[in-house]
């Protein structure tokens, strides 16, 4: 009877049954792997099972290739943390959708996890929201570059040069200089400074607010995870993600 315990990150939760339920975890070293919980409904569950959570699992049945029970323990809460901040509760939201519908299932993914985990913590602990959201623009590169989609943005796909480098093809997903795009500069993907390498950063001079800068992070990471991966399924971004982009956009018009 196969059988493992690992840690796991609660991405979705649907219905089995009256009382039970099916929950997708994010482990750490089984991949996104499914399960059934019993009595998920229950006072002593349901709290457990909130997106988001991190929890200690113990997965078993009578098949490798069955959906299986899962046992689980709640470890921490994040969004318990973040109850008064719906940016912060739509981010946890918007990265287990985004993780549970583009993962392959029953494939490690040690690096996603990891990363995962940290940004959780940065959502939960930042004094600000300025604070965090960089990184987790960073966090959607790093998951389109886990599933094979990385963003080249080193130097400018068309002249070689390395500065400045302030736009992206949405065809190519490659970095472009103001004189290398010419003509079709209005028709790029704008490059927030912080999506550069350390030692190009200080060639951007613009003064551009954090909200700004994260929206337009937001609209290059969404472009690609819209066209590389949900378009050829005939699927939107996920509602969480939305709103995410949605909310910060109208940071921007804050004064």
């Amino acid at each position: 009877m196969p059988e493992w315990t690992d840690r796991g990150i609660v991405l979705s939760t649907r219905p089995f049954g009256e009382t039970n339920a099916v929950i997708s975890l994010l482990t750490a070293s089984h991949g996104r792997h499914a399960g059934l919980v019993y009595a998920a409904q229950s006072r002593a569950k349901k709290g457990v099972i909130e997106l988001g959570n991190i929890v200690q699992a113990n997965w078993r049945a009578r098949l490798d290739e069955q959906l299986g029970v899962f046992g689980i323990e709640l470890e921490k809460s994040p969004s318990s943390f973040v109850l008064d901040s719906p940016c912060r509760l739509t981010a946890i939201a918007s990265v287990c959708a985004l993780v549970d519908q583009t993962l392959p299932e029953r494939v490690p993914h040690e690096t996603l996890f990891d990363a995962f985990s940290a940004l959780t913590e940065l959502i939960t602990l930042s004094d600000s929201d300025e604070a965090w959201l960089p990184f987790y623009v960073r966090w959607e590169a790093l998951l389109l570059a886990q599933l094979g989609f990385s963003l080249d943005l080193e130097k400018c796909a068309v002249t070689g040069e390395t500065t400045p480098l302030t736009l992206v093809s949405p065809r190519t997903g490659r970095a472009v200089t103001p004189t290398g795009a010419g003509e079709f500069a209005d028709r790029m993907l704008a490059l927030p400074a912080f999506l550069l390498p350390a030692e190009q950063q200080h060639h951007r001079t613009e003064q551009v607010s954090v909200f700004q800068s994260c929206s337009e992070g937001l609209a290059l990471t969404g472009h690609f995870l819209q066209t590389r991966l949900f378009s050829v399924v005939d699927k939107q971004l996920p509602s969480a993600r939305l709103r995410l982009a949605d909310m910060v956009s109208k940071y921007c018009d804050t004064p």
